[in-house]
């Protein structure tokens, strides 16, 4: 895509920082390094987010993770746990329209990353709760 600044890292137009590169993916350091060792894993086919992913595209690039993330985790041994982040769209936080996958390595509690999960649990009664189910999983059988 012509205006895509992950296209354009992908291609060399602009410079990145790369931790790994094959076929599939290119994974290097987000520039903001919300903590030291953050880094993008980035489909090399530029799709705007996980909607616009096909069963194989996601299982090789989604195949990728492990092995990026098992280096980050031996560069830096003192690191604790890591956070796997993909946001889709703008309301849930996407700012570029590449698609990319953020693995950022978590060293303590106050490492200046965080997460809220608001629990909702009481919102909602069993037979809601069964019929929220019933609807996605209508629509999982009919993307099969």
């Amino acid at each position: 895509m012509e205006n895509c600044i992950f296209c354009k890292i992908i291609n060399q137009e602009i410079p990145s920082y790369k931790v790994y590169e094959d076929e599939v993916v290119y994974a290097f350091l987000d520039i903001s390094q919300v903590t030291k060792g953050h880094t993008l894993v980035v489909p090399k086919t530029h799709v705007t987010d996980l909607f616009e992913y096909d069963a194989n595209l996601a299982s090789t690039v989604f195949a990728r993770i492990p092995k990026i993330a098992k280096a980050i985790e031996k560069a830096f041994p003192e690191m604790e746990g890591l956070n796997m982040v993909n946001n889709n769209k703008e309301l849930a936080y996407q700012s570029v329209f590449h698609s990319h996958i953020h693995l950022i390595p978590r060293y303590s509690e106050d490492d200046d990353f965080s997460m809220h999960f608001g629990n909702h649990q009481a919102d909602y009664q069993s037979d809601q709760l069964k019929q929220i189910a019933e609807q996605i999983a209508k629509q999982v059988e009919n993307n099969d």
